[in-house]
C-alpha cells in the first residue's frame, strides 16, 4: 500500500486514538491555564506577604508572559525540526518544575526569574500543541478540535481558581497554589509518554531515519494498513526556515496576525491578571476575588464552545472580529462596575466569554495560515511576538495605576487593543494551507 497516510487522517473519520491524542493535548493546555493564572490567584497573598506595590506586582504578573513569548518562538521552531512529541514532553517538565520552584521563592527577584523559566515551557506548549492538534484532526473537525483544545486553557484556569479559592479560604499560604499546579502538571507526563504519538504530518515531511516504522506503528494501532514506503516529501516552495515567514507569500499574513495578537493580548491579560487584585482592593477577600476569576474563566469556556460550534457554519474571521469588538466593550464595562461582588462577577463572566471566544478562533486562524513545515514555527512566532502584548498589559496597567489613573480609565485604555486587533483580523485574507 502506498497511499499517503496524511490523506487518510484528513479525509477519514477520526479514530479513537486520534481523539485521545487531541484530548491529551487539551489536558496540556488546561495545565497551561492553571500555570498562567496561578500567580494571579496568589498575587493578593504575595503582595501582602512581601509588601510590594502595584507597579512591582505588575512586573511579577508579567514575567511568565515574557517567558511564554520566547518559549513559543524558540520551542515552536524547535518542534518543526525535532518533532511535536519530544517538545511537548520537555515543556511539561519545565512547567512542572517551574511551578514547584515558585512555591519555594522568598523574594520578588527569585519569583520573577522562576516565572520567566516556567513561561518558556508554557509558550512552547501553546505553539506545539496547536500544531499537533491541527495535524491529528481530520479536515471536517480541524477548526473544532483546535478551538476545543485552546478551550482547555480556560478549563485549567477554572479548575485552578476553584482549587485556589478552596485553599486560600482554609489556608492563606499562597505557596500552596503553585504546589498543587506543579503536581497536576507533572501528572500529565506519563499519559503523554504512553498515548501521545508523533505527528504523522511531521514524520512524512521531515522523514527522520525511523520515520517509516513510526508511521506504520501509528497506522497499525489505529487499525489501518501499513504503507510500504513514505510519500514523497512536499517541495519546500515556501522554504523551511524562519525567514520564509517574511517571504512574499506570507509576509502580509504574518504581520497581520502578529499585530492582532499583540494588541488583544494587552486587553486579555490586563483583565485576567488584575481581576483578583482589583477585587481585593475593592474590599473583598482573596477567596472571593479568586471566585470572580473562576467565573470569568467559566465564561471563557462558554465562549470557546460557542465559537467552536459557530465556526462549523460561519466564517471564523468574521466571528473573531465580532468577538473582539464585544471584548473591548466588556473590558470597558468592567472598569465602570461598582464594588458590588455580584455585578463584578457578571461583568467579568461576560468579558471572559468574549475574550476567550476571540482567542480560540484566533488560534484556529493562525494554525491554518501556515504549511506543515512552518506550522509550529509560524504559530510560535506569532504567539511569541504577540506575547509582548500579554507581558506589557499587566506592567502598563500597573504603571498607570501608580500614576493615579482610575480603574475606569485604565480599562478603557487597555480595551483599545481589542479594536486594533479587530481591524487587523478584518483585513486578513482567507488562507487555505495544506496539512500535508
Amino acid at each position: 500500500m502506498t497511499a499517503d497516510p496524511r490523506l487518510l487522517f484528513a479525509r477519514e473519520p477520526m479514530h479513537t486514538r486520534q481523539v485521545l491524542a487531541i484530548a491529551i493535548a487539551t489536558a496540556c493546555t488546561a495545565a497551561e491555564g492553571f500555570d498562567v493564572y496561578s500567580v494571579s490567584f496568589a498575587s493578593p497573598g504575595i503582595a501582602a506577604a512581601w509588601n510590594i506595590h502595584r507597579a512591582v506586582l505588575g512586573v511579577v504578573l508579567s514575567m511568565e508572559l515574557v517567558g511564554m513569548g520566547f518559549g513559543a518562538f524558540l520551542l515552536g521552531s524547535l518542534a518543526d525540526r525535532v518533532g511535536r512529541r519530544p517538545t511537548m514532553l520537555a515543556c511539561l517538565v519545565v512547567m512542572a518544575t517551574g511551578m514547584w520552584l515558585a512555591s519555594m521563592t522568598s523574594n520578588v527577584t527569585t519569583l520573577s526569574a522562576v516565572r520567566l523559566y516556567t513561561g518558556l515551557g508554557i509558550g512552547g506548549m501553546l505553539a506545539t500543541s496547536s500544531a499537533m492538534v491541527a495535524e491529528y484532526a481530520n479536515d471536517r473537525r480541524r477548526s473544532l478540535a483546535i478551538m476545543l483544545t485552546i478551550g482547555g486553557y480556560s478549563l485549567g484556569a477554572v479548575l485552578g481558581g476553584l482549587t485556589a479559592s478552596a485553599l486560600l479560604a482554609n489556608d492563606e499560604r499562597w505557596q500552596s497554589v503553585f504546589q498543587i499546579g506543579a503536581i497536576a502538571t507533572a501528572a500529565l507526563i506519563a499519559p503523554a509518554l504512553w498515548f501521545l504519538p508523533e505527528s504523522i504530518a511531521f514524520l512524512c515531511q521531515r522523514q527522520p531515519k525511523d520515520a517509516l516504522s513510526r508511521v506504520n506503528e501509528i497506522l497499525v494501532r489505529q487499525g489501518r494498513r501499513p504503507i510500504a514506503a513514505l510519500p514523497a516529501r512536499t517541495a519546500p516552495e515556501l522554504g523551511g526556515g524562519g525567514g520564509a515567514l517574511f517571504g512574499r507569500a506570507l509576509l502580509g499574513t504574518t504581520v497581520a496576525l502578529t499585530v492582532a495578537f499583540f494588541a488583544y493580548m494587552l486587553a486579555l491579560y490586563f483583565l485576567m491578571k488584575w481581576i483578583p487584585k482589583l477585587v481585593v482592593d475593592m474590599g473583598h477577600t482573596a477567596s472571593s476575588a479568586a471566585r470572580v476569576l473562576v467565573f470569568a474563566s467559566l465564561g471563557g469556556i462558554a465562549g470557546t464552545i460557542s465559537m467552536s460550534l459557530l465556526s462549523q457554519r460561519y466564517d471564523v474571521r468574521r466571528l473573531v472580529v465580532s468577538a473582539l469588538l464585544c471584548s473591548g466593550a466588556a473590558v470597558v464595562a468592567f472598569g465602570q462596575s461598582p464594588a458590588d461582588l455580584a455585578i463584578l462577577t457578571v461583568v467579568a463572566t461576560a468579558a471572559g466569554f468574549f475574550v476567550n471566544a476571540a482567542n480560540s478562533g484566533f488560534y484556529s486562524i493562525v494554525t491554518q495560515s501556515y504549511p506543515s513545515q512552518l506550522r509550529a514555527g509560524g504559530t510560535g512566532f506569532v504567539i511569541g511576538a504577540g506575547r509582548a502584548g500579554s507581558a506589557l498589559g499587566p506592567i502598563f496597567a500597573g504603571l498607570l495605576f501608580e500614576a493615579g489613573w482610575s480603574v475606569a480609565l485604565v480599562s478603557a485604555a487597555m480595551a483599545c487593543g481589542c479594536l486594533v486587533a479587530a481591524a487587523s483580523i478584518g483585513r486578513l485574507r482567507p488562507t487555505a494551507q495544506s496539512f500535508m
